[in-house]
């Protein structure tokens, strides 16, 4: 029996063979820029440079440098290797060629700009390539090798100050997106760009970034937070206290750099890096949420929504959640009777703090960014995820983890441990609605539309109208629309958000 034939492309910088998977054509470890290594660290990412023949793309490159026991735990799988080296993008394209150029998704992985991968299990594409989508996934810098700020690099730059180096990233691989995915089948005209958690965020950063502007044309946002960004002078006064941890006082640039770039990620608070960008630099002029506040964010159709158990994350940060209304009853922060009112037959300091976290850190993003998006007059779809597996409900009593909804969006739980090994075809039906939405997002959506077709008509929220698609009820199998969804607690959050959601 012949082998098949593998896939090749040409790209700007030269040819790639990839790999074939069914009816899916894959192509692994595409650079999308020099390596970020040498002086080349704390820069704005240059353009690849090109090769002389066939590449071979059928394997992933390192991810940046990271945790990998943390990863495995919470971030979606084993990551592979690491490396300061490690701006690479991944596609998966249906194969053979369509009658026209088909959408295209760019995704941003999550973990608290920490940890992470563009090609870890769950985010395989072959779900989306065959719903008619090329997928692209992407690496981009981690941790302090993302986002820093000394001011011995404050000049370096003659167009300002730069700090959120994997916000650049991801800019150049949407840039390498718009040059390169029709080679692909892809659409540079329709790019949707869509992450979860950072990733999510990193969505919104680029949608209030003056650098960002065209190059996506629709976004997805699964679990964003809304903790603040952090201040440039803030990073400033952090970058020089890392550079005394490390013995270098009045650090010069080059001193910086030559630090390993494997000395990063294993430092603990309040060294670490914290999981918001930096305003104040060019990439960021302004804070994300004073630019959605504001309506001012890139015009463009938006999904947007969060997790019924979203506050399981919090732990990770060390945040107890019956102490946060403790600290409200004895500080008499937002007035707990308030609170009460609002979480009617709530019993216990555990499932309130749960409750309220959940909603001030998680939900109410989806209600900010909805009301901005009226306010420029373009639809936003906002959604509630509430299905846990079958064989989870106990392990998951509280509803949808941060992060668990990711396997069901891709279509990816047989790939995807544990649920792998206990998947019903009840899970396996729900996740393909799921992705069936967010490829109808990708493929049909635009500034005029205003619904969704699916297992259930999904309407936008559009001017004066506030509509939650419940993905799951009760963490069962079901789909329903509800008006004004959590509403009298989204107007309260919003406005206490910008002071009271920290992480300490």
């Amino acid at each position: 029996m012949e082998e098949p034939e593998m896939p090749t492309v040409r790209v700007a910088q030269g040819e790639l063979v990839g790999t074939r998977e069914g009816n899916c054509s894959i192509f692994r470890g595409i650079p999308f820029a020099a390596p970020p290594v040498g002086n080349l660290r704390w820069r704005a990412p240059r353009p690849p440079a090109g090769w002389e023949g066939v590449r071979s793309a059928t394997t992933f490159s390192p991810a940046s440098w990271q945790s990998l026991e943390y990863c495995k735990a919470v971030g979606g799988g084993d990551p592979g290797q690491f490396s300061e080296d490690c701006l690479y993008l991944n596609v998966w394209a249906p194969d053979g060629r369509a009658d026209e150029p088909l959408p295209v998704m760019v995704w941003l992985h999550g973990g608290g700009f920490t940890i992470g991968a563009g090609g870890l299990t769950p985010y395989d594409g072959c779900a989306f390539a065959a719903r008619g989508v090329v997928l692209v996934s992407i690496n981009y810098r981690l941790g302090h090798l993302g986002f820093f700020a000394h001011p011995a690099l404050e000049n370096e730059d003659p167009d300002g100050p730069l700090h959120n180096f994997a916000l650049l990233d991801q800019i150049a691989a949407l840039k390498w997106v718009q040059e390169n995915i029709a080679a692909f089948g892809g659409d540079p005209s329709r790019v949707t760009l869509f992450g979860e958690s950072a990733g999510a965020r990193s969505v919104l950063s680029l949608m209030a970034s003056p650098l960002a502007g065209g190059l996506f044309h629709k976004a997805i946002v699964q679990s964003a937070y809304t903790l603040p960004d952090v201040e440039r002078n803030q990073a400033l006064k952090k970058g020089v206290s890392l550079a005394r941890h490390f013995g270098l006082e009045d650090a010069s640039a080059e001193q910086l750099r030559e630090l390993p770039a494997d000395a990063f990620w294993p430092l603990e608070a309040p060294q670490n890096v914290g999981p918001a960008p930096i305003c104040g630099d060019r990439v960021l002029p302004e804070p994300m949420l004073d630019v959605f506040f504001a309506g001012r964010q890139h015009a463009m159709p938006v999904m947007i929504g969060s997790n019924s158990d979203e506050a399981s994350v919090l732990s990770y940060f060390g945040i107890d959640l019956a102490g946060q209304i403790e600290l409200l009853r004895r500080e008499k922060r937002l007035g707990l009777g308030l609170i009460r009112l609002l979480y009617p037959g709530v019993k216990g300091d555990v499932e309130l703090g749960r409750q309220v976290c959940r909603d001030m850190a998680f939900t109410t993003m989806g209600f900010v960014v909805m009301q901005a998006q009226q306010r420029i007059n373009q639809p936003c779809w906002r959604y509630y995820f509430d299905y846990v597996a079958q064989a989870e409900h106990k392990a998951y009593p509280n509803g949808t983890w941060h992060g668990n909804e990711v396997p069901y969006v891709f279509n990816t739980l047989p790939l995807t441990p544990p649920a792998s090994e206990y998947v019903t075809q009840v899970d396996l039906d729900f996740s393909a609605k799921i992705c069936d939405y967010w490829a109808d997002f990708a493929r049909k959506v635009t500034s005029q539309s205003d619904r969704l077709e699916g297992a259930i008509r999904w309407p936008a929220c559009t001017r004066r109208r506030d509509r939650t698609m419940l993905l799951g009820v009760d963490k069962k199998a079901k789909f329903a629309i509800i008006n004004r969804f959590m509403r009298l607690r989204m107007q309260l959050f919003k406005r206490v958000m910008k002071h009271h959601v920290r992480l300490g």
